[in-house]
């Protein structure tokens, strides 16, 4: 369920706000096993980080550098992403850098 929990977050590209509500649902229905709280927990907390940083990135759009700014973040997502669901098929818990700690975790 540590993969799923990841894996979810891609529905973000399909659906607004997935990002941040497939892995929540998960979370929701399954956070009474410690393993997926806390990947759940660090999910949650790195998909809300990134959502504020692409909102960040909108605004610079003004200036120019928000594009590529966007597209870095969008390549950082995937890519992190995929890190974070291959660590949790390992049974590893996966930290996401540059994430800001909104849900505390147990640990």
């Amino acid at each position: 369920m540590g993969i799923v929990v990841h894996v979810a977050s891609f529905a973000g590209y399909i659906i607004p706000f997935g990002s941040v509500l497939g892995p929540l649902i998960v979370w929701l229905m399954q956070r009474e096993i410690p393993f997926v709280d806390e990947c759940g927990r660090n999910c949650l907390n790195y998909k809300i980080s990134m959502m504020i940083y692409v909102m960040i990135s909108v605004v610079l759009m003004f200036v120019g550098i928000g594009f590529i700014l966007v597209g870095f973040l969008a390549v950082l997502d995937i890519v992190l992403t995929i890190i974070a669901a291959m660590k949790a098929s390992e049974g590893i818990c996966y930290k996401y850098p540059l994430s800001i700690k909104f849900l505390k975790t147990s640990h």
